[in-house]
């Protein structure tokens, strides 16, 4: 038994315990929602899905999978409360990671930074305009690289229907990603550093 799983099922009897996961992963889940909305709104996210985890602990089943896809599927359904303020921080996004970007750019860099800045405001742009669901699996894949099968866990679908999102998505993506990230097979998590 892992040391979440553990800290879970210690919790179930001396409920204090659940600090601990908390100060496991509270970060990956704040960040994680303050990726798809502004700062008060991670804010509320990561609260409310610790609230949820720990009034639904001693439904926690590790044969399903691990505590950190589970804490982020309960952040992504929580963030979809929330989908209009995810619109409008994707702009943000895609602003922030480009002035990062361009900043102490060196002469040599310039080009593949700039394209990099132009990928990223096309994803950016188009994020909002995918589905609910193919969003949701771009951006637990790409922005906190779980597996196929964490994802589903996460969010409750099967493998399949992981990869069939994810395909779609990509392709609805279209031109801002790199041609050879095409086959989610072989991408690895490429699509992850596009997108990140």
């Amino acid at each position: 038994m892992d040391i979440d799983t553990q800290l879970i099922a210690d919790s179930v009897r001396e409920p204090a315990l659940f600090a601990g996961l908390f100060e496991r992963h509270a970060a990956t889940v704040h960040r994680y929602a303050a990726s798809r909305s502004d700062r008060q709104t991670a804010d509320e996210i990561l609260s409310e899905t610790f609230l949820v985890a720990f009034e639904r602990r001693a439904n926690f089943d590790p044969e399903r999978g691990q505590v950190r896809p589970w804490l982020l599927g309960i952040a992504t359904t929580l963030l979809r409360k929330h989908s209009r303020v995810e619109a409008r921080a994707y702009l943000g996004l895609a602003a922030d990671h480009a002035r990062r970007i361009l900043v102490n750019d060196a002469f040599e860099e310039t080009d593949a930074r700039l394209d990099a800045v132009a990928a990223l405001r096309s994803v950016t742009e188009r994020l909002p305009k995918l589905s609910q669901g193919d969003r949701d699996v771009v951006l637990l894949y790409a922005w906190e690289q779980l597996s196929y099968e964490d994802i589903s866990q996460a969010l409750g679908i099967p493998v399949g229907t992981v990869r069939s999102r994810l395909n779609r998505a990509r392709r609805k993506l279209g031109a801002a990603l790199d041609p050879q990230f095409s086959d989610p097979k072989e991408a690895g998590h490429g699509f992850a550093e596009t997108l990140a």
